[in-house]
């Protein structure tokens, strides 16, 4: 099968993001000017530079009540920090609930019954449920192709590694199982790994 994306594709369900898998997911608390705060996973996410470490994610829709994208977009603009999340497998129905559509003054990190800590180097709420946390400071937000397809960028200020997954001083992703978003409604688990040498090693 071809298709070309701008033809459609015939299928009873869009095909692309079962191609691109598995996607880490960002699981990002940000708080808004006045104080209240926010929830939400993104699966388009990955880290994009070691020194200093950065990474970015997307966001690919608009709530009408927001100026910007959703209510994470809107926030980081307003402050300039966010705190992204490693999802194990234990907070899969906690995400999935804070993955809702909600109004704008709704707090989903009580809405999935999370405990929150302040962060260490910006003003946001740490989940430390979580397996690793990262501490991110806005750099930019890019606009891309399309009605509202938002890229934004951080650099990394503060890591939080939750000591039950340090085993020899190696974060291990077999005690963290992180969850991964395939296509459609789908996840999966990592639960095993293994390793190769390059050829120049």
């Amino acid at each position: 099968m071809f298709y070309e994306p701008k033809n459609g594709h015939g299928l009873p369900h869009n095909p692309f993001n079962a191609l691109i898998v598995p996607r880490p997911i960002a699981w990002i608390t940000t708080r808004d000017a006045d104080g209240s705060e926010n929830l939400a996973p993104y699966s388009f996410f990955n880290g994009v530079a070691y020194d200093p470490p950065q990474v970015m994610f997307a966001t690919t829709s608009r709530k009408s009540d927001r100026a910007l994208g959703k209510d994470t977009i809107d926030n980081i603009q307003a402050t300039g920090v966010f705190c992204v999340h490693m999802v194990g497998e234990d907070l899969a129905d906690a995400m999935n609930i804070s993955s809702g559509s909600y109004p704008r003054d709704s707090d989903e990190i009580a809405l999935a019954k999370l405990e929150r800590v302040d962060c260490t180097t910006i003003a946001a709420s740490r989940l430390p449920a979580a397996p690793a946390a990262l501490e991110c400071k806005l750099t930019q937000i890019t606009r891309l192709p399309g009605a509202e397809n938002l890229v934004c960028f951080g650099e990394v200020t503060g890591i939080h590694l939750r000591d039950d997954c340090l085993v020899g001083g190696i974060f291990d992703v077999t005690r963290a199982r992180p969850l991964a978003r395939l296509g459609y409604r789908d996840y999966t688990v990592v639960t095993d790994k293994f390793s190769l040498k390059r050829p120049d090693e």
